[in-house]
This record gives C-alpha cells, structure tokens and sequence, in this order.
C-alpha cells in the first residue's frame, strides 16, 4: 500500500508557491467602453456581500447601470439597479438613493485598508444598510477603514477606471451623461 504520509506537506508547499491554487478567489468582470475591469471579491471577509454582487452580475441587474457618483481623487460609485439602469428606469435626480429587490446586509467590516483599487460597499448611515451599490478607489482612503465594508480589490484595470467620467465636485460628484458598467459578470 503506497503511502501518502507526504501529501499535506506537498499540497501546503505548492500552495505556498502558487497561492491561486490554494482557493480559487471569486471574479467579478465590468465592462467599460475603454476596456475590462476585473475585481476579485473578498469572499473571505464579507461573504455576503460578495455573494450578493455575484447574484446581481449574474442575473445582469448592473448591466448599463451608471456611475452616477464620481469624485477625483476619492472614488467612482455605482451600482444603484433600482435607479441606475441607463436604458430601464435611469433617474438621474434619484441615481444613487435605491438599491436591488434584496433586502439590505449586515455590515462585515473587516481591517482591509481602503487603498487605491478597493472595492467597497456603499451604504446610509445606517452600518447595516448596504445593498446593490459599490464604489471603486481611485486613491487610498484610510478615514474609511473599519467603517464600510471591502467587498473586493480590482486586480485588472484600473486604468479603465481612472478614465470613467467625473462628476461635479460642487454637486457632491453627481455626473451628467455619465458613463457606465456595460455588462457585468462573474468570472475573469
């Protein structure tokens, strides 16, 4: 009988060597009119709400939903399905106010730092009341940390995301003809 008293220790040293065969990461992938972006949901840290952006993805609820809040220097925010959707409802006045037909997530706050590329959940005041929409770092934002919940780093793209369209910073970077997510979907 063969013995297989090395495997635990080949499986971790392969792991180690190659840290995407260990867990296959969860992909989300926007399109953009200048390319591809591709975020890696953290499925680890805030597993509900990974699993909500899947669900939508994956039912084509952000599919030509705008960037409806856009700062320089801060964030592009998104994904209001309720609100957003530029050929089914846009409303732009109310772009940013709904979320999807889900109820609203528990907050999973995690010490993920807010950094140039982290994707993370929008919400009201209420810590618990993230739903549909997210919003994409275009800088580090440490006055965020432990107060939103990551939900996911963009690990393809970002140059796509530093040409999405800027709203008007006297208006809280609310944008007129404002670009979009043109289809978005699970995997890379």
């Amino acid at each position: 009988m063969p013995s297989f008293r090395f495997i635990p220790a080949a499986v971790l040293a392969l792991s180690l060597a190659f840290p995407g065969l260990a867990s296959a990461a969860e992909l989300l992938t926007i399109t953009l009119k200048t390319g591809d972006v591709v975020i890696e949901l953290a499925d680890d840290v805030a597993p509900q709400h990974a699993a909500r952006l899947k669900a939508l993805a994956d039912a084509g609820e952000y599919d030509n939903v705008a960037f409806h809040r856009v700062i320089e220097g801060f964030m592009a925010q998104t994904g209001d399905v309720e609100f957003g959707d530029m050929e089914d409802g846009f409303t732009p006045r109310r772009a940013g106010m709904g979320g999807s037909s889900q109820p609203d997530l528990p907050a999973e706050f995690s010490d993920k730092p807010f950094v140039r590329g982290t994707v993370g959940m929008a919400r009201s005041q209420n810590p618990n009341s993230a739903n549909s929409q997210f919003f994409i770092m275009f800088a580090d934002g440490d006055f965020l940390n432990g107060q939103y919940t990551v939900v996911g780093t963009v690990v393809e793209g970002m140059e796509h995301v530093d040409q999405i369209k800027r709203g008007n910073p006297n208006t809280n970077g609310s944008v007129t003809d404002p670009d979009r997510m043109i289809k978005v979907r699970s995997g890379g």
